[in-house]
């Protein structure tokens, strides 16, 4: 079990493929399956699914992973205070906790990511009472909107 903790650490915030982490660990893709959905029925990972509708674009169709505690994330990947700010995964550690916080702000709400085939994409998309609001998580002095996002807002619409 403490494999899968830490494959699933390593692919935090990606897109999920039971083959490759079963294949990794010696277990068929069906039991990762049925121990992610058990991790995620017990709120220690979320998987969050992609959005799709029936638009011209092909789209990603696979969940991302996120471990849902930032301690434990930071814990598993051997992250201190002090490598926070330089660690290659702080990126998608402060996208992880970020969906955490917006989905305890959102209740009643359902949760999604939106990605194409060729990269475009929302790092969650909350649709509550028929509403959609995207959120493209940065961890940056300077965040500004980029093509990517213009492309979305204008997909989704």
């Amino acid at each position: 079990m403490r494999q899968l903790w830490m494959m699933l650490a390593h692919n935090h915030g990606q897109l999920l493929n039971y083959s490759e982490l079963g294949r990794s660990l010696g277990l068929t893709d069906m039991t990762i399956k049925r121990y992610t959905e058990i991790l995620e029925q017990t709120f220690m990972i979320r998987l969050l699914k992609p959005w799709y509708e029936n638009i011209s674009k092909r789209q990603v169709k696979v969940p991302k992973v996120y471990i849902r505690d930032s301690g434990i994330l930071h814990a598993l990947l051997g992250i201190h205070e002090h490598d926070w700010y330089v660690h290659p995964k702080r990126g998608l550690s402060f996208e992880g906790f970020v969906i955490e916080e917006l989905t305890r702000k959102f209740t009643d709400a359902e949760y999604f990511f939106w990605r194409t085939q060729t990269g475009t994409e929302l790092d969650l998309l909350i649709i509550k009472n028929g509403k959609k609001y995207g959120f493209e998580v940065k961890n940056a002095d300077a965040p500004s909107i980029t093509k990517s996002m213009h492309t979305v807002l204008a997909d989704l619409q």
